[in-house]
């Protein structure tokens, strides 16, 4: 069955954007993008809400852009082919080579594409979005960047739906930026 996971960049303080939706403080050196790169060649579809949908949409034409480095040129050959499920209340359609939007819940989906043929894992981007899965006991694993800054506020990482979870701990890296990567499975 293919594992679920939930990756983001998140501050110290556990927000994936700030209390004025900005995520600047977040922008990854070569290392931190090396790991996304790792990540998005393990995922078979991703799952992401409106909002990410749209800031993702750049790398639809970023190779276009001649100054792009070779990281992102090898990031933007990797998502662009990858399918991608959309899920939206206000979009009738989504662009992209490899999208389409949800017929159904998170849960549905996830178990149509648990059910599917297929390599790779199934990510969710979206705190909104995790927070469904989450609540529906569907997450694997948690991998999150976290950079040394606190935002004070802003959207969270993890719900707030004061439920327990077990974790164990697979992998942590921290890089010269001091930006640490963490990997967490979910104890069943």
């Amino acid at each position: 069955m293919r594992d679920v996971t939930y990756s983001m960049s998140i501050s110290l303080d556990g927000y994936i954007v700030g209390p004025d939706g900005g995520f600047g403080w977040s922008v990854p050196d070569d290392d931190v993008f090396g790991v996304a790169i790792e990540e998005i060649r393990g995922v078979g579809v991703h799952l992401m809400g409106r909002r990410l949908y749209e800031t993702m949409l750049y790398w639809e034409t970023a190779d276009e852009d001649p100054s792009l480095g070779e990281a992102e040129r090898t990031w933007t050959a990797l998502w662009n082919p990858l399918p991608k499920v959309v899920f939206s209340r206000t979009l009738t359609e989504v662009r992209g080579q490899a999208a389409r939007l949800a017929t159904g819940t998170v849960a549905e989906e996830i178990e149509r594409l648990r059910a599917e043929p297929g390599e790779g894992h199934i990510a969710i981007g979206g705190a909104t979005l995790a927070a469904e899965a989450a609540a529906a006991d569907l997450i694997d694993e948690y991998r999150a960047r976290v950079y040394p800054v606190l935002v004070g506020g802003g959207i969270p990482f993890f719900p707030r739906d004061e439920r327990r979870v077990d974790l164990e701990l697979v992998e942590h890296r921290t890089f010269n930026s001091r930006v640490a990567y963490l990997r967490h499975r979910v104890i069943r």
